[in-house]
């Protein structure tokens, strides 16, 4: 056998190995993906996996939609819409550099694709095509004009997801949205507490409160 054909043969074996452990990490289709199978930096938030769940279940994702993430942060949620979606179009946005870097690794290490994003979401939202949902993570302070340019990207019929944990921008999505005359729009609180250890026992320990809008362009 030639070399050449060693070297192609071997590295068929490592795509293959690659590919098993890609599915063991996570072979499922229900959202949700541990948080420690995501890489993390410092500095770079993540939705946490039960707030994602919620999310991705507002997101109404079928196996060819398209959608947008603003605010990608770590990419776990631009992971969870890769994996609904079955690789369609699928683009990531965020204006830290760390986040977009930490969204490219994770999107490798789930060995799925996305058009990851460097850029302000109210600069590149315009120029993006249409799709069939947005969800939108993050505004630094333009949440008024990210929420309408977002509405102004969906296909009929598509999906609006926003999630804060801040009062005072709920208050101005909700406005926006409602201006916008969307249909099914969607008020929920999450409140979330995890289990942990303690020297005499189990005690359950609460996470921040987040409010998730959704809503449907007629």
């Amino acid at each position: 056998m030639s070399i050449l054909a060693c070297t192609k043969k071997s590295q068929v074996k490592i795509l293959d190995l690659f590919r098993i452990k890609v599915r063991l990490l996570w072979d499922y289709r229900t959202p949700g993906i541990p948080d420690e199978l995501f890489d993390r930096v410092e500095d770079v938030p993540i939705t946490k996996e039960d707030v994602r769940a919620l999310v991705i279940s507002k997101l109404r994702l079928k196996e060819n939609s398209s959608a947008i993430d603003v605010g990608c942060g770590s990419g776990s949620i631009t992971v969870e819409m890769c994996l609904q979606t079955k690789g369609n179009k699928i683009y990531a946005i965020d204006f830290d550099e760390k986040a977009v870097e930490l969204t490219r690794k994770n999107l490798l290490k789930f060995n799925v694709k996305a058009e990851v994003i460097f850029s302000k979401a109210q600069d590149i939202l315009p120029l993006l095509p249409q799709v069939d949902a947005i969800l939108i993570g993050g505004t630094s302070g333009e949440v008024e004009r990210i929420v309408n340019l977002g509405v102004d990207r969906l296909n009929k019929g598509g999906r609006i997801v926003i999630d804060t944990v801040l009062i005072e921008t709920t208050y101005r999505a909700l406005t926006t949205i409602n201006q916008a005359n969307l249909k099914e729009v969607d008020v929920t609180q999450a409140i979330i507490a995890k289990a942990r250890k303690v020297t005499t026992g189990t005690m359950m320990s609460a996470r921040n409160p987040i409010i998730i809008i959704s809503a449907t362009k007629h």
